[in-house]
């Protein structure tokens, strides 16, 4: 394994050899998260050039040494793929279940794009924004809660939160599990077009839709979170995750994403932390995803 410089340099127009560390390579092939392939590397699934690795500093380089996993090869693509899902209710956030229920990478081209996984989970009955990528360094800096990512929802919640409420909210709400980090949260009008896609034959008397942003990710958090107010949420929609704003999608369809999106997606791995959507942009930067796709932008259905 090579023992040169931990970056890509290129001189002359020749490209010049560079190692990296294994569970970096790992991550960047698409094999796992970086902390999923150093639990693969502990548990000696991981070869080089037919060795056993399990020395997590380990360091590769790229195009030179064989890397397998359970004897499958992965080398690292040119480009690295990006994949936007509006995703349905109903299905789990896994690439395969085995309970037999509808999983979502039967909704995404896993095999145009083999390595695809999705980034972070959204519950069975939660509708909206899903991220799918081959590139394990993108999705650790998305998901790592040091980075601040933060994600927006619509909640139709039974009963009408108060001003007192909200502001519990804002100001960290004591969960089962702990008190949350400050959210932002705010009432929608039901003609809001971002409640649209939570509301279905219109909003219903005694009930309300929620605005809440979060940067954290605990499991349940969003239902946790108003149920601590006192709040039931019926349906739940993700609309933002980070810079990425759910538009020209209809339930069920994916699209790759723009080279501007991919832009400041990549650019979260140099960063180190990705600033939320403003609320505050124009309507197709809101996008709730009904409407329908901008002329000449790729749309698939699962």
């Amino acid at each position: 394994m090579g023992r040169q410089s931990d970056d890509a340099e290129k001189s002359g127009g020749l490209d010049i050899t560079y190692t990296m560390r294994l569970q970096r390579y790992l991550a960047r092939a698409g094999v796992a998260s970086r902390r999923g392939s150093e639990a693969l590397m502990t548990a000696g699934r991981v070869r080089v050039n037919g060795q056993v690795v399990t020395e997590l500093g380990s360091k590769v380089t790229p195009g030179v040494d064989v890397v397998t996993v359970d004897g499958r090869a992965y080398t690292l693509a040119d480009d690295s793929a990006y994949v936007m899902l509006y995703k349905p209710s109903g299905y789990v956030t896994t690439m395969s279940d085995p309970q037999g229920r509808p999983c979502v990478a039967s909704l995404v081209p896993t095999k145009r794009y083999p390595g695809l996984f999705p980034v972070g989970r959204l519950d069975a009955d939660t509708t909206g924004l899903l991220l799918f990528t081959t590139n394990g360094d993108v999705a650790n800096q998305m998901l790592h809660p040091s980075h601040h990512v933060w994600k927006h929802y619509v909640a139709l919640v039974r009963g009408v939160p108060t001003r007192h409420q909200l502001q519990m909210l804002r100001d960290g709400v004591k969960m089962p599990d702990g008190v949350a980090s400050p959210a932002k949260a705010r009432l929608l009008s039901a003609d809001d077009p971002a409640a649209l896609p939570v509301l279905g034959e219109g909003l219903p008397y005694n009930h309300a839709v929620v605005s809440l942003s979060i940067h954290e990710g605990r499991k349940h958090q969003v239902k946790k979170m108003l149920r601590s107010i006192g709040h039931e949420v019926l349906r739940l929609h993700r609309d933002e995750f980070g810079p990425l704003a759910l538009s020209g999608l209809m339930p069920g369809q994916w699209r790759p994403l723009t080279d501007a999106e991919r832009a400041m997606i990549e650019g979260l791995a140099s960063q180190g932390e990705a600033a939320p959507a403003p609320r505050e942009a124009s309507a197709a930067r809101r996008g709730h995803g009904a409407r329908a796709p901008r002329e000449g932008r790729e749309t698939h259905r699962g």
